[in-house]
């Protein structure tokens, strides 16, 4: 049965980065390089662009600079590419207000990370998510990540959810291919699946899943996005070839917590300042080398 958002299920695909939030060097947000990081991405191919994913430092934003960004995203993009805007949180009510917040600016979908650190059981997973969906009248995308979070959203909980209309698309980062095979086969046309893991992404568009919501495509969005458009057209080998030249990347710029590599790469490609926020900090000169060393072998320095 069609539904009204089955249009932003075909457009939820490709070479999907999760965008740094560029900061000055006193950890205020640099919009001015954010519009360039924006408009170079669009250029390369990107497909969609994240605000404000984990990527974008979500965790360290006001939640007034949070949907300043978001507003901003929308605002710049000008319905140039999708923008799925991070709206997720560990208390049901605060990822209302972000998600309903997302929806005023005009982001074509939210994305929902499990509640982190509360541990909640696969019940207490069910009714945010759907409390959530309820709530705001927008295209929302699940979020399991459970490096990060600590939780796990199970596939039975996901089939339940996918029953939800605006609940249109997960973003798998668990780098289990076999799961999200199993994901693929149990949601069917329900629900858009996408990796979150850039290691294994293009191996899950072999087996079904329709994209990637990458933290590489941060410095290499061009191999991406020619990486992820073959995928789509069912051209392996030429996905293939323009995934090897930077697929060392996914290893390395994870040398120390994300987006600190990534962050540190843009910055020596001259693409942002060195701003980051605390807890995080810039990377530890002893990693300098692997990561410059990463830009030139994908020739991007």
């Amino acid at each position: 049965m069609s539904t009204a958002y089955d249009e932003i299920k075909t457009r939820l695909q490709g070479s999907m980065v999760a965008l740094v939030t560029p900061m000055h060097p006193d950890g205020t947000v640099d919009y001015k390089r954010l519009a360039d990081l924006i408009d170079w991405q669009i250029e390369q191919g990107t497909h969609c662009l994240v605000a404000v994913g984990t990527t974008g430092e979500s965790a360290t934003l006001s939640m007034q600079e949070h949907s300043d960004v978001i507003r901003y995203f929308v605002q710049h993009v000008k319905g140039r590419v999708p923008v799925i805007a991070g709206t997720g949180a560990n208390n049901t009510m605060e990822a209302i207000k972000l998600t309903q917040d997302a929806a005023d600016a005009g982001a074509d979908c939210a994305l929902l990370v499990a509640p982190y650190y509360n541990k909640p059981p696969q019940e207490g997973l069910f009714q945010h998510y759907k409390t959530i969906a309820e709530a705001v009248n927008i295209p929302q995308m699940l979020y399991n990540v459970p490096g990060r979070t600590v939780v796990d959203i199970a596939q039975e909980t996901v089939e339940r959810l996918c029953d939800i209309d605006n609940i249109v698309a997960i973003k798998d980062a668990t780098g289990s291919v076999g799961r999200g095979e199993q994901l693929i086969k149990a949601v069917g046309d329900k629900m858009v699946v996408l990796s979150g893991d850039d290691g294994t992404a293009l191996d899950l568009m072999k087996v079904g899943g329709k994209g990637n919501i990458s933290v590489t495509a941060n410095v290499a969005p061009k191999a991406m996005s020619e990486t992820f458009t073959a995928g789509l057209r069912g051209d392996f080998a030429a996905a293939d070839k323009a995934h090897d030249v930077v697929k060392h990347l996914h290893r390395d710029l994870f040398i120390e917590s994300s987006p600190i590599p990534a962050k540190y790469a843009l910055h020596k490609m001259g693409m942002i300042d060195k701003g980051i926020r605390l807890p995080l900090v810039w990377l530890a000169q002893k990693h300098h080398a692997t990561i410059d060393e990463a830009l030139v072998r994908a020739n991007l320095l």
